[in-house]
């Protein structure tokens, strides 16, 4: 089962290697069309295109590498493996996209002041490529996007920069139509915003793994009722449940049950493991057995009819 997983997961490392670098050559040549034209068109919306595909590339190459360290087997200084890789990956994608954002609101308000000559022709013709780029980039990665954080990120970088550069699309025939340049600065507020408020759920989410938080849509009162509903549990405590990456949880505890022998208490534990596998997916679990007889406090056993209950 193990040799399974691990078969399957280095072919998933492998086809996502082959889509990011893809992805990586295809951005950059972009960036570099953005830029020239950029510059030709005088238009802010396609430099800040410019700079939000940069971040797209920096957001490639971090995921790229964090794909490879994830894909390496557990070591004896590793030994949960490289998963978190990948979230650090997408925090640093994320908080750099926000600082994209304030520099194009900063570039934005500038174009407002200072108005400049726009040639729309060209922004829209670079646009149009821009979404067929953006759009078959965000396609290949989405296939593997739903369960990996990492993914996630890459992702949300390719679909706000497809919804952006179709708006210049519509910004550019706007000014053609209109003559008013400063739909290129409303533009650039609006890719601004969208890139600003894309980025926090990433940050948020990879926040809460980087923390050992609880993972998002899990309640721990629903994880306790479900081990105490085990028969032979007489009472969970000390439990914590944390991610280890994207799509992989961890769970310790401390389980009261009756003095019976470990042979008896084999099954109980099986229980526990099998419901936390089935209802949460929680895979890597550390519990502790404590039994009714007796409980060790500061080095002493004290007896059950002693015990406090809290």
């Amino acid at each position: 089962m193990g040799h399974t997983h691990a078969h399957v997961r280095s072919y998933s490392a492998s086809r996502m290697t082959r889509v990011l670098r893809f992805s990586l050559l295809v951005t950059l040549a972009y960036i570099a069309l953005l830029v020239v034209t950029g510059l030709r068109a005088h238009s802010l919306a396609l430099l800040s295109e410019a700079g939000h595909n940069g971040s797209d590339f920096l957001a490639l190459v971090l995921s790229s590498v964090a794909v490879y360290l994830q894909s390496r087997r557990p070591s004896s200084t590793k030994t949960y493996g490289y998963d978190r890789a990948g979230v650090l990956a997408a925090f640093i994608n994320s908080v750099t996209l926000v600082g994209f954002s304030f520099y194009v609101f900063y570039e934005a308000t500038s174009r407002l002041y200072h108005p400049t000559h726009v040639r729309p022709g060209l922004m829209m013709g670079v646009a149009a490529a821009g979404v067929v780029m953006n759009g078959v980039i965000a396609l290949l990665v989405w296939r593997s996007a739903r369960t990996d954080v990492n993914l996630r990120s890459v992702l949300l970088h390719e679909l706000g920069d497809t919804l952006s550069t179709a708006a210049v699309i519509f910004g550019g025939w706007a000014i053609m139509v209109t003559g008013q340049e400063w739909i290129d600065s409303a533009l650039s507020f609006g890719i601004g915003a969208f890139s600003l408020w894309s980025s926090f759920g990433i940050i948020r989410e990879s926040l809460n793994i980087l923390l050992e938080g609880t993972p998002a849509g899990m309640e721990m009162q629903h994880i306790q009722f479900a081990i105490e509903d085990v028969a032979g549990v007489n009472g969970v405590h000390d439990l914590h449940v944390w991610s280890i990456g994207s799509d992989t949880h961890a769970l310790s505890c401390h389980i009261a049950i009756e003095d019976i022998p470990p042979s008896a208490s084999e099954c109980i534990l099986q229980e526990v493991r099998d419901r936390l596998r089935e209802k949460f997916h929680i895979h890597h679990t550390t519990i502790q057995f404590e039994h009714a007889a007796c409980e060790i406090t500061h080095g002493c056993v004290i007896p059950v009819s002693e015990r406090h209950v809290h």
